[in-house]
């Protein structure tokens, strides 16, 4: 008989246990995970929840219309995109098949006009819901300067980014090639397929080595780590030599001979930035990489940066520190992150958390919330700063980059070429890079183009840059 009661005690026990494991793993699940769960593209309830609301509209930042959406029927509606290809990653899409990306993604609760969390809309089964217009959005985009960008990519593939720097507001954000979110069923496979991968938002997705662009960090490393580099004179003789057998070497070989500091930033002397590399050395550079939050995530307000990479390197990997220094080696940037770098230039060294959203509106245009600028912080001194924006005119005035000149306005920039793998197959040209603000005295815009596989120089995409300054200054 006690064996019986002592059985049946340990099968109890062993209940008890499961029991106490399934409510835990129950509790974990809406504690930690419904969010994920309720929020799946695959989540059918979620979608018939959407369905009941006309969705928010967006809007540029002069509330011009960017989406439509229509009751198709009781049950569903469509969302028409009505710049097409021309916002497409910016915005986003929305599709029951495909989920939500962009901004469509980012603030899917608003443009459902949710007051709850979508936890709580989930599973309150009860509640009852009449029908309404979603919550818009105004965003920071400037229409025309986006259109203008696109087109300035046509037939290319990249990407433009560009920002007010004293605000951090996203005045443009393009990349090439793009798609078309009204036409999602009918293009998919081809989207998918294309081996330029159109999907991919290059503007933030997008890591590629920066070439000389680069060389402005370190430039702004030397000037706030080593005494009075800017009265050194360097000897380029147009080789900087690591061993017997390996060396860097400028464009084409070129012999600069004596040159100071600013010769050498204006005709982006290789030697003198790798050795400048090598002088403040790995740890030395990546730190100041690292305040442009290189290898780390960058706060952003409507949209998600992918990190930009500064490598670690031993101290006899001489080569590999003086290629880090020309933006080579390891190094991979964003062009989001490049535009972060002159923004903060040209804002006497404040960093503005990049922002794609002004505003949140109520379906009557009521002002609902305004999304306030933030700086991330002081990354180099005000003397630095200025010091930089003084070297970046003159390369624009005398050096690499006058390819970006606009006439009747002051525009400071730097070109680079950025040397690359590509198709093992077959010889690759350079990506043409340029980052740039204008005007000098009173910054307005600050830029970052990339151009893949654009060429020598840099003066494809500064001619880009040249364009779209003059549209939107002028």
């Amino acid at each position: 008989m006690n064996d019986i009661v002592i059985n049946i005690k340990k099968v109890m026990l062993v209940f008890l246990i499961l029991f106490i494991t399934l409510i835990s793993y129950l509790t974990y699940i809406y504690m930690f995970n419904s969010e994920k769960a309720v929020a799946s593209t695959f989540n059918q309830r979620l979608w018939a929840e959407r369905n009941k609301v006309l969705r928010g509209t967006i809007y540029d930042r002069d509330m011009k219309a960017l989406t439509k959406s229509k009751k198709t029927s009781q049950v569903s509606q469509k969302e028409q995109y009505l710049q097409g290809e021309i916002f497409a990653h910016a915005i986003g899409y929305m599709d029951p098949i495909y989920g939500l990306a962009g901004l469509e993604k980012k603030y899917d609760a608003e443009l459902m006009g949710s007051e709850d969390s979508l936890v709580t809309k989930f599973f309150d089964f009860n509640k009852k819901e009449e029908e309404k217009v979603g919550n818009g959005l105004r965003t920071t985009l400037n229409s025309k300067l986006q259109t203008a960008a696109y087109k300035a990519l046509e037939g290319k593939r990249g990407a433009v980014v560009a920002m007010n720097p004293k605000t951090g507001e996203i005045l443009a954000m393009v990349s090439k090639p793009s798609y078309d979110p009204n036409n999602l069923g009918a293009d998919w496979k081809g989207i998918v397929a294309n081996k330029n991968m159109p999907l991919i938002n290059r503007a933030v997705s997008g890591l590629y080595p920066p070439g000389s662009i680069f060389k402005t960090i370190t430039a702004i490393s030397a000037l706030e780590n080593i005494p009075n580099v800017t009265n050194r004179t360097f000897d380029d003789n147009g080789k900087l030599y690591f061993n017997e057998s390996t060396s860097l070497q400028n464009f084409d070989g070129e012999v600069m001979g004596n040159i100071g500091f600013r010769a050498a930033f204006l005709h982006s002397s290789n030697v003198v930035f790798g050795s400048l590399g090598i002088d403040l050395g790995n740890n030395g550079l990546k730190d100041t990489a690292e305040k442009f939050y290189f290898n780390k995530d960058t706060p952003a307000s409507g949209l998600t940066i992918e990190n930009s990479k500064f490598p670690s390197y031993k101290n006899y990997e001489k080569g590999n520190i003086a290629q880090s220094a020309i933006g080579q080696a390891g190094v991979l940037v964003t062009p989001m992150e490049m535009a972060l770098v002159t923004s903060t230039v040209a804002n006497n060294g404040i960093m503005m958390k990049p922002m794609l959203v002004k505003e949140i509106l109520s379906s009557k245009g009521k002002s609902l919330e305004k999304i306030q600028p933030i700086q991330l912080g002081e990354i180099m001194s005000k003397k630095t700063a200025s010091t930089m924006k003084d070297l970046m005119k003159g390369v624009v005035a005398e050096g690499t980059g006058k390819g970006a000149a606009v006439p009747g306005i002051t525009v400071s920039g730097k070109t680079g070429t950025a040397d690359h793998k590509g198709d093992a197959s077959k010889q690759v040209a350079a990506h043409s890079w340029f980052i740039g603000f204008a005007p000098y005295e009173n910054p307005q815009i600050a830029i970052a183009v990339i151009v893949e596989e654009g060429g020598v120089g840099g003066g494809v995409a500064a001619g880009i840059t040249r364009q779209l300054i003059s549209d939107y200054l002028k």
